[in-house]
């Protein structure tokens, strides 16, 4: 049975969020801003198991991060343990894509009185607020950026991102047009079953095409902005303040590690993802 009290003291929550838009949002942040987003087992070589005891023992027990499969997978486990109604939905990453991506990415349907939201405690690239499955519907990010939903002849749904590039990964999507507007990932709202999960996570954690098995990856949100170290380079904005610093020295990245997304590495794990 899913630990909600656990789950609760490892997100920051004193008590449980009203089972509404609202509360569906909280939850949302206080899991991002908690739980750091990263990629360390795949590039050491150690899999990822995405049923709900291992992602558990992972995110809430062991105190580590993990990516969207793991993610999303304690976040529905929470929202279902609030008697939230959802279901995952899978999604094609469109940042930094030069033709159809594969269906790397999950996120969560969830419905209240009737209307669909999207929630996402797994996106690494930035953070997006939750959204009512509305065309046209927009909602601001902590950050200032806006983020919005549309509905695509091709793609069935598209979510797009505009604001300042400094609270992302650094990845984007072409120039963005002249309206700014940046795409994230497209989605359809067909049920996903286990079996497409598995699928998918099994492609992105090993394929060599995959980004996640070429770069390695931590990231969490900040009150307002992000903090992301992609291989060595390190980079943070919170607010208007902006620090960004190549790492050259295995000590000082274990350190950033652990101070700021909370992930102890041993000297040997350092020296297994071959960074310096």
């Amino acid at each position: 049975m899913f630990d909600l009290d656990a789950y609760l003291v490892r997100i920051g929550l004193p008590a449980r969020v009203t089972s509404d838009s609202e509360g569906l949002g909280r939850l949302q942040r206080e899991h991002r801003l908690s739980i750091p987003f990263e990629n360390l087992d795949v590039r050491l070589g150690r899999g990822i198991a995405i049923d709900s005891d291992s992602v558990f023992a992972k995110l809430v027990t062991a105190k580590r991060g993990g990516y969207c499969f793991e993610q999303n997978r304690l976040f529905m486990d929470a929202l279902a343990a609030l008697g939230f109604q959802v279901r995952p939905l899978l999604a094609r990453v469109r940042l930094g894509a030069t033709e159809t991506p594969p269906l790397t990415h999950t996120l969560s349907l969830v419905t209240i009185d009737g209307r669909e939201w999207i929630a996402d405690a797994g996106f690494g690239g930035s953070y997006a607020p939750v959204m009512a499955l509305v065309d046209g519907w927009q909602a601001e990010a902590s950050d200032g950026a806006a983020f919005r939903l549309d509905r695509d002849a091709d793609h069935g749904w598209l979510l797009s991102r505009r604001g300042d590039p400094g609270s992302t990964d650094g990845r984007r999507a072409g120039d963005g047009g002249a309206d700014g507007w940046q795409p994230q990932y497209s989605f359809h709202t067909t049920e996903v079953f286990d079996a497409d999960l598995a699928l998918s996570n099994h492609w992105t954690s090993t394929a060599p095409a995959s980004r996640f098995t070429q770069v390695t990856i931590a990231s969490i949100v900040l009150p307002h902005g992000l903090a992301a170290l992609t291989d060595r380079h390190y980079h943070r904005r919170a607010g208007d303040n902006t620090t960004r610093a190549d790492i050259t020295d295995p000590r000082v990245y274990r350190m950033r590690m652990s101070l700021m997304f909370g992930i102890d590495l041993t000297p040997e794990d350092v020296a297994a993802l071959g960074l310096f």
